[in-house]
């Protein structure tokens, strides 16, 4: 199995920017498709962003179209997020996520992933 480490949060401005990764070990990145996560207190852990396995398909929640990139160097077995534009409303913990399925359906889903990180607090100061 494969074990994920989330690094890169912090506190920020409204309209800066962030970048998170995600660490895996235990297993090559490669043999997954990623998607990032989060959850603000009270509420339920939300879809942001999911990439598959070659990183040639790549999908984002709404709310963070425009502003978040999702990419991987597999190579490093690394995940990144790349956020941009942010907004006191991003703030929350986020959580990386691997599936081992063969095909990406379903991305949205917290049931879809298999393994989990720990999450890292980003937190958006207005």
């Amino acid at each position: 199995q494969v074990q994920l480490v989330e690094s890169g949060g912090g506190l920020v401005q409204a309209g800066g920017s962030l970048r998170l990764s995600c660490a895996a070990s235990g297993r090559t990145l490669s043999n997954y498709h990623m998607g990032w996560f989060r959850q603000a207190p009270g509420k339920e852990r939300d879809f942001v962003a999911a990439i598959s396995r070659s990183g040639g398909s790549t999908f984002y929640a709404d709310s963070v179209k425009g502003r978040f990139t999702i990419s991987r160097d597999n190579a490093k077995n690394t995940l990144y997020l790349q956020m941009n534009s942010l907004k006191p409303e991003d703030t929350a913990v986020y959580y990386c996520a691997a599936d081992q399925a063969r095909i990406l359906v379903s991305y949205t889903r917290t049931a879809t992933y298999d393994y989990w990180g720990q999450g890292t607090q980003v937190t958006v100061s207005s």
